[in-house]
C-alpha cells in the first residue's frame, strides 16, 4: 500500500478520550450459548488494540456489537465523543472475508458504501481513486475479484472500509486466510497507514505474534463465556519493520503475551 501524505508523529492514545466505550456487555444466544459475560472496555482515540483469545472467547461477536450489526442482552455501547442525535458512527468493518460483489469491479466494490449513501459514481469518483491509492490498486480499479490475488481482494476490502474516511476501523482476522509472506506484507501496510491517518482500530487475531507486532495494547479474552482477563500494553515505538520483528524486545513481547494467552485459555473453564 502507499500512503498519499507524509507520515505523522501520532500523539500519546493513553492521555486521549474513548472513542467507543464498552460497559458491562454480555451476550447470549438463542441457543443458550454465552458468547460475553460482563465485558467493560475503553478504546481510546488514536490507539491500535487487539483483541486476542482462543477460538469461541467471543472476540467477533464484541466487534459485532461495536459496529450494531448485533445487540447486547445486557450492558450498554457508548460514544463519549459524539452527540446523542441518532447520527450513524464514523466506523468501518473489514470482515475476515473479502465480501466482494463478483459480478462487479473493484471500483464498483469500493464505491458502494457511498452509493449506498446516495453518492454517484461521478461524485465518488475522486473519493475512490483515492482509497485505491492508497492500497496499492488504483492501476486495478477496472479489474474484477476474479483477476485478483487473496492478498489483492483483501487490500480491496480495506479501500471499501476506508472510503467512508471512518474515525474507527475494526478488523476481525483480515488476514487469517493469507500466507505469511502476504500477511507481513499487509500488516506492514496497514500499520503505516494507520500511523500516516491517525486512526483508532480494533483488530481481532488469534495470532500472538500478529498481535505484538501491530498493537501498542493488547486485550486478551478468555473464553467459555468471553470476558478480558488481561489488558496488556506493547510499549515499543513505531515505525516497527523487520528490524523490530527480530529484535529481543519483540521476542520478550510475545512470550509474556502468549503467558497471559495461556492463562486466559485457562481461566475460561474456571469461571
Amino acid at each position: 500500500m502507499t500512503a498519499m501524505v507524509q507520515t505523522k508523529k501520532l500523539h500519546d492514545p493513553a492521555a486521549s478520550q474513548a472513542v467507543v466505550s464498552l460497559k458491562g456487555i454480555s451476550k447470549t444466544f438463542s441457543n443458550g450459548t454465552v458468547a460475553l459475560n460482563n465485558m467493560s472496555l475503553d478504546i481510546r482515540q488514536g490507539e491500535f488494540v487487539s483483541l486476542l483469545g482462543p477460538s469461541g472467547c467471543g472476540k467477533s461477536t464484541a466487534l459485532r456489537i461495536v459496529t450494531g450489526l448485533t445487540g447486547p442482552s445486557t450492558g450498554r455501547v457508548e460514544w463519549p465523543q459524539e452527540t446523542a442525535d441518532g447520527s450513524e458512527h464514523e466506523l468501518s468493518f473489514v470482515f475476515q472475508e473479502p465480501t466482494l460483489m463478483p459480478w462487479a469491479t473493484v471500483f464498483a466494490n469500493v464505491w458502494l458504501p457511498l452509493r449506498l449513501k446516495g453518492i454517484s459514481k461521478g461524485a465518488a469518483h475522486d473519493r475512490v481513486m483515492e482509497a485505491l491509492e492508497m492500497v496499492g490498486l488504483a492501476q486495478f480499479a477496472k479489474s474484477y475479484p476474479r483477476e485478483l490475488s487473496g492478498g489483492m481482494k483483501m487490500r480491496v476490502s480495506i479501500a471499501r472500509a476506508l472510503v467512508t474516511k471512518p474515525k474507527l476501523l475494526l478488523m476481525d482476522e483480515p488476514f487469517a486466510a493469507l500466507d505469511e509472506i502476504t500477511r507481513f506484507k499487509l500488516n506492514n501496510d496497514l500499520l503505516h497507514l494507520w500511523e500516516t491517518f491517525g486512526w483508532t482500530v480494533v483488530f481481532v487475531t488469534h495470532s500472538v505474534f500478529e498481535s505484538v507486532y501491530l498493537s501498542n495494547r493488547i486485550v486478551v479474552m478468555a473464553a467459555r463465556p468471553g470476558r478480558v482477563v488481561n489488558d496488556m500494553p506493547i510499549d515499543a515505538p513505531y515505525p516497527r519493520d523487520e528490524s523490530f520483528r527480530t529484535s529481543t524486545v519483540y521476542s520478550g513481547f510475545c512470550r509474556e503475551v502468549s503467558q497471559a494467552l495461556h492463562g486466559a485459555m485457562g481461566a475460561g473453564d474456571h469461571m
